[in-house]
Protein backbone atom coordinates (compact mmCIF):
# COMPACT_ATOMS: atom_id res chain seq x y z
CA UNK A 1 0.00 0.00 0.00
CA UNK A 2 0.94 3.81 0.03
CA UNK A 3 0.35 5.05 2.80
CA UNK A 4 2.22 8.28 5.50
CA UNK A 5 4.54 5.61 6.71
CA UNK A 6 5.99 4.44 3.37
CA UNK A 7 8.37 7.35 2.68
CA UNK A 8 9.56 7.15 5.79
CA UNK A 9 13.25 6.25 5.93
CA UNK A 10 14.47 2.84 7.40
CA UNK A 11 17.48 2.59 9.92
CA UNK A 12 19.19 -0.60 10.76
CA UNK A 13 21.61 -1.22 13.26
CA UNK A 14 24.40 -4.29 13.63
CA UNK A 15 25.48 -6.39 11.10
CA UNK A 16 24.43 -6.04 7.28
CA UNK A 17 21.22 -8.08 6.80
CA UNK A 18 23.46 -10.26 4.36
CA UNK A 19 25.77 -11.05 7.07
CA UNK A 20 23.24 -11.35 9.74
CA UNK A 21 21.92 -14.69 10.98
CA UNK A 22 18.83 -12.87 12.70
CA UNK A 23 16.62 -9.53 12.57
CA UNK A 24 15.12 -7.57 15.28
CA UNK A 25 12.37 -5.87 13.79
CA UNK A 26 11.73 -2.23 16.33
CA UNK A 27 8.90 -0.42 16.03
CA UNK A 28 8.96 2.84 18.13
CA UNK A 29 6.31 4.53 20.22
CA UNK A 30 4.62 7.68 19.85
CA UNK A 31 6.83 10.79 19.77
CA UNK A 32 9.63 8.98 19.41
CA UNK A 33 12.47 7.57 16.60
CA UNK A 34 13.68 4.66 15.04
CA UNK A 35 17.09 5.98 16.43
CA UNK A 36 15.23 6.29 19.91
CA UNK A 37 14.27 2.60 20.01
CA UNK A 38 17.49 1.56 18.44
CA UNK A 39 18.99 1.86 22.07
CA UNK A 40 17.26 -0.90 22.85
CA UNK A 41 19.96 -2.50 20.81
CA UNK A 42 22.84 -2.25 22.81
CA UNK A 43 20.66 -4.41 25.69
CA UNK A 44 19.72 -7.38 23.47
CA UNK A 45 21.43 -6.90 20.51
CA UNK A 46 24.18 -9.83 19.33
CA UNK A 47 27.24 -9.47 17.12
CA UNK A 48 24.72 -11.86 14.40
CA UNK A 49 21.76 -9.90 14.85
CA UNK A 50 20.68 -7.11 12.62
CA UNK A 51 18.20 -4.30 13.71
CA UNK A 52 15.40 -2.54 11.37
CA UNK A 53 13.68 0.08 12.57
CA UNK A 54 10.99 1.80 10.51
CA UNK A 55 9.94 5.51 11.06
CA UNK A 56 6.66 6.71 12.30
CA UNK A 57 5.86 10.28 9.73
CA UNK A 58 5.18 12.78 12.40
CA UNK A 59 6.69 10.52 15.21
CA UNK A 60 3.35 8.83 15.61
CA UNK A 61 1.60 5.44 13.80
CA UNK A 62 -1.80 6.78 14.01
CA UNK A 63 -3.56 10.04 15.59
CA UNK A 64 -5.55 8.91 18.37
CA UNK A 65 -5.25 6.86 21.50
CA UNK A 66 -5.57 2.80 20.38
CA UNK A 67 -8.53 2.53 22.58
CA UNK A 68 -10.78 4.24 20.44
CA UNK A 69 -12.61 3.12 17.03
CA UNK A 70 -9.84 1.31 14.89
CA UNK A 71 -11.38 3.32 11.86
CA UNK A 72 -10.38 6.72 13.94
CA UNK A 73 -6.51 5.33 13.82
CA UNK A 74 -6.49 4.61 10.18
CA UNK A 75 -4.88 5.01 8.03
CA UNK A 76 -1.93 5.40 9.77
CA UNK A 77 -2.62 2.18 11.51
CA UNK A 78 -2.41 0.08 8.06
CA UNK A 79 0.40 2.41 6.68
CA UNK A 80 2.66 1.10 10.43
CA UNK A 81 1.39 -2.88 9.42
CA UNK A 82 3.16 -2.27 5.80
CA UNK A 83 6.17 -0.58 7.52
CA UNK A 84 6.60 -3.76 9.49
CA UNK A 85 5.61 -5.74 6.41
CA UNK A 86 8.60 -4.06 4.97
CA UNK A 87 11.02 -4.47 7.13
CA UNK A 88 10.36 -8.17 6.91
CA UNK A 89 10.76 -8.64 3.29
CA UNK A 90 13.77 -7.04 4.02
CA UNK A 91 15.08 -9.39 5.87
CA UNK A 92 13.64 -12.32 3.24
CA UNK A 93 15.36 -10.73 0.80
CA UNK A 94 18.82 -11.42 2.90
CA UNK A 95 17.73 -15.16 3.19
CA UNK A 96 16.21 -14.45 6.95
CA UNK A 97 13.10 -16.60 7.78
CA UNK A 98 10.52 -15.51 9.48
CA UNK A 99 11.33 -17.82 12.28
CA UNK A 100 14.54 -15.92 12.95
CA UNK A 101 12.79 -12.15 13.22
CA UNK A 102 11.89 -11.40 16.55
CA UNK A 103 9.34 -7.92 16.36
CA UNK A 104 9.95 -5.52 19.24
CA UNK A 105 7.48 -2.49 19.54
CA UNK A 106 6.95 -0.48 22.87
CA UNK A 107 3.53 1.41 23.13
CA UNK A 108 2.23 3.07 19.92
CA UNK A 109 4.98 0.28 18.27
CA UNK A 110 3.61 -2.69 20.69
CA UNK A 111 -0.03 -1.94 19.64
CA UNK A 112 0.97 -2.36 15.76
CA UNK A 113 3.02 -5.20 16.69
CA UNK A 114 0.03 -6.87 17.93
CA UNK A 115 -1.97 -6.29 15.13
CA UNK A 116 0.84 -7.32 13.18
CA UNK A 117 0.89 -10.59 14.32
CA UNK A 118 -3.10 -11.59 13.90
CA UNK A 119 -2.50 -9.47 10.61
CA UNK A 120 0.32 -11.35 8.81
CA UNK A 121 0.29 -14.83 11.03
CA UNK A 122 3.30 -16.86 10.77
CA UNK A 123 5.69 -18.67 12.84
CA UNK A 124 8.15 -16.00 13.56
CA UNK A 125 10.82 -15.59 15.95
CA UNK A 126 9.24 -14.17 18.51
CA UNK A 127 7.23 -10.41 19.41
CA UNK A 128 8.30 -8.24 22.17
CA UNK A 129 5.07 -6.51 22.92
CA UNK A 130 6.12 -3.42 25.39
CA UNK A 131 2.73 -1.52 27.22
CA UNK A 132 0.67 -1.99 24.49
CA UNK A 133 -2.35 -4.36 22.55
CA UNK A 134 -4.74 -4.30 20.35
CA UNK A 135 -6.68 -2.09 19.19
CA UNK A 136 -10.18 -0.61 19.46
CA UNK A 137 -13.33 -0.61 21.09
CA UNK A 138 -14.41 -4.06 20.37
CA UNK A 139 -11.84 -6.96 20.38
CA UNK A 140 -14.38 -9.04 18.29
CA UNK A 141 -12.80 -7.40 15.34
CA UNK A 142 -9.58 -9.52 16.13
CA UNK A 143 -9.58 -12.52 13.85
CA UNK A 144 -9.59 -15.21 15.43
CA UNK A 145 -9.13 -18.32 12.84
CA UNK A 146 -5.32 -17.31 12.20
CA UNK A 147 -2.49 -20.09 13.79
CA UNK A 148 0.75 -18.12 15.28
CA UNK A 149 2.47 -21.42 15.57
CA UNK A 150 4.01 -21.31 19.23
CA UNK A 151 5.36 -18.16 17.99
CA UNK A 152 7.17 -17.09 21.34
CA UNK A 153 4.99 -13.48 22.40
CA UNK A 154 6.15 -11.46 25.36
CA UNK A 155 4.17 -8.97 26.98
CA UNK A 156 4.77 -6.27 29.68
CA UNK A 157 3.27 -3.61 31.18
CA UNK A 158 2.90 -1.65 34.93
CA UNK A 159 -0.38 -1.93 36.66
CA UNK A 160 -0.56 1.86 36.28
CA UNK A 161 0.24 2.44 33.09
CA UNK A 162 -1.86 5.73 32.04
CA UNK A 163 -2.27 4.65 28.68
CA UNK A 164 -2.34 1.28 28.52
CA UNK A 165 -5.22 -0.38 30.11
CA UNK A 166 -4.01 -3.68 32.37
CA UNK A 167 -7.27 -5.49 30.80
CA UNK A 168 -6.16 -4.44 27.81
CA UNK A 169 -3.11 -6.01 27.90
CA UNK A 170 -4.63 -9.29 29.85
CA UNK A 171 -7.17 -9.75 26.81
CA UNK A 172 -4.57 -8.96 24.18
CA UNK A 173 -2.43 -11.76 26.36
CA UNK A 174 -5.28 -14.36 26.36
CA UNK A 175 -6.46 -14.01 22.54
CA UNK A 176 -2.61 -14.18 21.43
CA UNK A 177 -2.48 -17.23 23.47
CA UNK A 178 -5.86 -19.01 21.85
CA UNK A 179 -4.24 -18.42 18.23
CA UNK A 180 -1.18 -20.84 19.27
CA UNK A 181 1.00 -18.04 20.75
CA UNK A 182 3.70 -19.15 23.13
CA UNK A 183 2.58 -16.04 25.56
CA UNK A 184 4.15 -14.70 28.82
CA UNK A 185 3.20 -11.89 30.44
CA UNK A 186 4.71 -10.13 33.14
CA UNK A 187 3.06 -6.86 34.96
CA UNK A 188 5.10 -4.62 37.24
CA UNK A 189 3.75 -2.81 40.10
CA UNK A 190 3.77 0.91 39.41
CA UNK A 191 5.99 1.67 37.36
CA UNK A 192 6.16 4.75 34.88
CA UNK A 193 4.92 4.11 30.83
CA UNK A 194 8.92 2.79 30.20
CA UNK A 195 11.07 -0.15 29.35
CA UNK A 196 11.80 -1.74 32.29
CA UNK A 197 15.28 -3.89 32.88
CA UNK A 198 13.33 -6.59 33.50
CA UNK A 199 11.75 -6.52 29.87
CA UNK A 200 15.46 -6.02 28.40
CA UNK A 201 16.45 -9.43 30.14
CA UNK A 202 13.09 -11.52 28.58
CA UNK A 203 14.00 -10.10 25.48
CA UNK A 204 17.32 -10.70 25.79
CA UNK A 205 16.21 -14.25 26.05
CA UNK A 206 14.20 -14.61 23.34
CA UNK A 207 16.98 -13.44 20.78
CA UNK A 208 19.61 -15.88 22.67
CA UNK A 209 16.90 -18.55 21.78
CA UNK A 210 16.77 -17.38 18.10
CA UNK A 211 20.15 -19.13 17.98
Amino acid sequence: MSGPHQDQPIRQSGPALDDADAVIVYVHGRGDTPDGILRLHRFIGQPDVAAIAPAAAGRAWYPNSFLEPVETNEPGRESGLQAIADAISMAADAGIPPERVLLVGFSQGACLVAEFLVAHPDRYGGAGILSGGFLGTNLDRVPRDVDLDSTPVFLGCSDNDPYIPLRRVTETSEILDALGASVTTEIYENRPHSVYAEEREQLATMVDNLG
